[in-house]
């Protein structure tokens, strides 16, 4: 029987076609290993032999994906030319798959970037629909052996968390197993009975036709995943589980047959229950602590809803259909929505890379994950907010950093190296007890096989992990991914921001300096800054009195400067001194927002910050800790004395930093060696935040989206830092605990089992409750850390 090079089907030499010295169970097949090979793909047979499914004639299957209507449906984003799709692909299952989906721009150039989440075997397409259409692009795939799943109907719908097919194993398994164990009762006991005599061979005859789908039906998947480890040699613990399965049986055959004993089928089929009921466990477990949060966890942002003329905050979650949002410069459309303003401009890099702002008019739709730029503009909301849509966002590869993860590396290099360690360990003890007893070296070697469990090894840094980003999200502190706790474990070095981080927009004082302000003059103000997400134009637009709102003729935000724009027939500038041309001199604990209108400076705003609350026992206990702490501040010095009150000696407070100072600021610490965790508003440290070791920004009723921020601290829990960073500190004290404690585990088990001391079925009972043990310990600990640490 010969197999087909692309997708493994069985087939009969009659049948096979040979090209390239290759064998191929269809034209399909083949024409698909000629596309790969002309696109200079061929590697794509490297990864794993065999990884894709057959090719099929679509015919007609696809022709409904012309229809526009339908096609809207499944589109993620459309503007323009440009598309993205997300499409369920079942047959994904190994590094191949991610490959060749994440290569198809090479087979086709239409395809400009595709995205693989394995876990869910989704990939992400962005795609230019002039050149391709929807429905050949599905056919692409479908012809490449990855049709996808396409259901209107079903397309959110989670998938089931438990495999029906590993329940069916694990009856099957129970059946042979309970009574397999009970036509062997009377063995057990030895008994010498006339009738039994008689009728024993009949009986263990009888437990082999028990045993028989039990080995060829419930144990599959451990030969299955034995086989794909062995060819790309990444020796996982199914090898030894396989080959402890398949010794088993045939010993029990060779012993039934040769009238030798009744051999070991209750085990065997003992084994493979408690197996598979292992592995339902472990899978039960990683879904109810399951690593993924919805959109509530990623963004606890605001946006501003219009209710009868009111401007009310509310978080994205809350948003419904019909709502009407007001979308500031800068801010994140969180929903797909319909323009009412007159026009807008939309930046899409976050969505498809490309910075150009996209006009738009009234009436048209706009997709969410858009940044407006320029004037606040009126939307109205079409649908609720996206969960995974807004996720994917926050973790494109273009934010990702470079992250080291030595657990990670530590774990991948325990478990490549388990398996050929522990089938040396099964087969020296064999050697050695067959000496004495074949029977005894027989059991020595199932059990060793059995009992030795990476499984705990392996689970330990990501169910660490998944529970620890958990509970830190149910305490308001929200983190991109799992590596991110990692690396706050490292932080030797705390970067505050200053203006809407240190200071609180709340309760804060504000009074004009300067020439009197017309009626006209405040209308114009407020509308100019009515555009503006700074906390400080925040502060200034609530207090201004309340009048008519028009949109400005002209609007634009310089970051770290400050705001033009023009109304009516005023031409206004509205931020720091040396933006308006003023000359500031005084060096009292303010700070100032001065108003230019038609060229002549009228005066300014005095903001009296008000520090958050904490402050001072914040800095306090970080310097106990030996944190280096610095403050950089976009103001001018006038709060030095203010702040050096509040923090303790030697932190470094630098002033007048724009953007780029604070990025090259966090990059000569790093020059330096430091681990530097950087926290800010989002607004002007976009820089910074992305240059540092981690970025956390903080959110206080502001919808500004930073993918360059690796956490979300609310900020209510803001003086809390101390507590996450110590229990990101102790999350590695639980991995190392676990780690030994797997250690530990894997030698006593082994001890037992070289020393005779452990039968096979007792080691199969045992390997999955090891298993829960793990996932009970780390989980425990991590819930006991989160309580203790401070």
């Amino acid at each position: 029987m010969l197999n087909c090079y692309h997708c493994g089907n069985d087939i009969v030499k009659n049948e096979v076609i040979v090209f390239n010295d290759k064998d191929f169970c269809c034209k399909g097949c083949q024409t698909v290993y000629d596309l790969f090979s002309e696109n200079g793909l061929g590697t794509y047979y490297d990864f794993e032999k065999n990884p894709g499914a057959a090719p099929k004639d679509f015919g007609s299957k696809y022709n409904y994906l012309d229809n526009t209507d339908i096609a809207d449906k499944l589109l993620d984003f459309k503007e323009g030319s440009t598309q993205i799709i997300r499409l369920y692909i079942p047959y994904i299952h190994c590094s191949s798959c991610i490959w060749i989906l994440e290569n198809l721009n090479t087979l086709n150039p239409a395809v400009t970037h595709s995205q693989v989440v394995f876990s869910q075997k989704k990939v992400s397409i962005t795609y230019n629909s002039e050149n391709i259409s929807l429905k050949n692009l599905v056919l692409l795939l479908a012809s490449i052996g990855y049709e996808p799943y396409i259901s209107l109907e079903q397309y959110d719908a989670k998938p089931k968390l438990i495999d029906r097919g590993l329940l069916y194993k694990i009856g099957v398994a129970f059946f042979g197993f309970g009574n397999v164990m009970l036509l062997s009762f009377p063995e057990y006991f030895n008994v010498e009975d006339v009738w039994m005599h008689q009728y024993r061979d009949f009986f263990r005859y009888f437990n082999i036709l028990l045993a028989l789908p039990v080995f060829l039906y419930s144990a599959t998947p451990y030969y299955k995943s034995a086989y794909h480890s062995i060819k790309t040699k990444a020796y996982n613990i199914d090898i030894p589980m396989a080959l402890g399965i398949i010794v088993m049986f045939v010993r029990s055959l060779v012993d039934i047959f040769f009238q030798d004993g009744a051999g070991f089928l209750d085990s065997m089929c003992g084994l493979v229950f408690f197996m598979l009921s292992g592995k339902l466990i472990q899978q039960t477990t990683y879904n109810f602590l399951s690593f993924e949060r919805d959109y509530k966890s990623y963004f606890p942002i605001a946006v501003t809803k219009i209710d009868q003329q009111k401007e009310i905050p509310i978080q994205v979650y809350e948003i419904e259909r019909g709502n009407q949002l007001l979308i500031r410069n800068e801010e994140l459309i969180p929903v797909d929505a319909i323009l009412l303003s007159d026009t807008a401009f939309i930046d899409y890099s976050f969505v498809t890379g490309e910075a150009v702002p996209v006009e738009k008019k009234s009436g048209d739709k706009i997709y969410a994950g858009g940044k407006q730029v320029g004037n606040a503009v009126t939307v109205e909301a079409i649908n609720t907010v996206s969960q995974s849509y807004l996720t994917q966002l926050w973790s494109n590869e273009v934010f990702q950093k470079k992250v080291s993860q030595k657990i990670q590396t530590i774990t991948d290099k325990a478990s490549h190296i388990f398996t050929p360690a522990l089938l040396t360990i099964a087969i020296i003890g064999f050697i050695g007890w067959s000496f004495t007893s074949f029977n005894n070296a027989f059991n020595v070697l199932t059990a060793v096989l059995i009992v030795a469990c990476p499984c705990a090894l392996a689970l330990t840094a990501p169910y660490t992990w998944g529970n620890v980003i958990r509970l830190m999200g149910k305490r308001k502190f929200y983190l991109k991914n799992t590596a991110v706790i990692e690396q706050l474990s490292k932080v030797d070095t705390v970067v505050f921001d200053k203006t809407g981080t240190l200071t609180s927009n709340t309760n804060q004082q504000i009074k004009y300096v300067g020439d009197p302000l017309s009626k006209d003059d405040l209308t114009a103000v407020k509308n100019i800054v009515r555009g503006s997400n700074h906390p400080l134009s925040r502060r200034l637009y609530l207090i201004l009195p309340e009048t008519s709102i028009e949109k400005p003729v002209h609007y634009q935000e310089v970051a770290g400067k400050g705001i033009e724009g023009s109304f009516k027939d005023q031409t206004l500038k509205i931020g720091s001194a040396n933006w308006v041309g003023a000359t500031d001199a005084s060096e009292i604990n303010q700070t100032k927002v001065y108003i230019s209108i038609n060229n002549k400076i009228k005066g300014f705003y005095v903001f009296e910050n008000k520090y958050r609350e904490g402050i001072k026992e914040l800095f306090d206990t970080l310097k106990n800790r030996n944190y280096k702490l610095y403050v950089l501040s976009g103001d001018n010095n006038g709060e030095q004395r203010m702040l050096e009150r509040l923090v303790p000696e030697n932190t470094r407070l630098i002033f007048n930093q724009k953007p780029d100072d604070k990025l090259n600021f966090i990059k000569n610490l790093q020059l330096a060696n430091h681990n530097v965790l950087m926290i800010g508003d989002g607004l002007n440290d976009a820089g910074a935040l992305a240059q540092s070791d981690i970025g956390i920004s903080i959110s206080e009723n502001v919808n500004v989206f930073t993918p360059a921020s690796d956490a979300i601290i609310d900020a209510s829990v803001f003086t809390k830092l101390p507590y996450f960073l110590n229990f990101a500190k102790n999350a590695m004290k639980t991995i190392k605990m676990s780690y030994c404690f797997a250690i530990t585990y894997n030698i006593v088990g082994l001890s037992f089992a070289l020393s005779n001391n452990l039968s096979p079925l007792v080691a199969a009972i045992i390997m999955p409750v090891s298993t829960a043990t793990i996932i009970s310990f780390v989980t425990v600990m991590s819930n006991y850390f989160e309580r203790k640490s401070k």
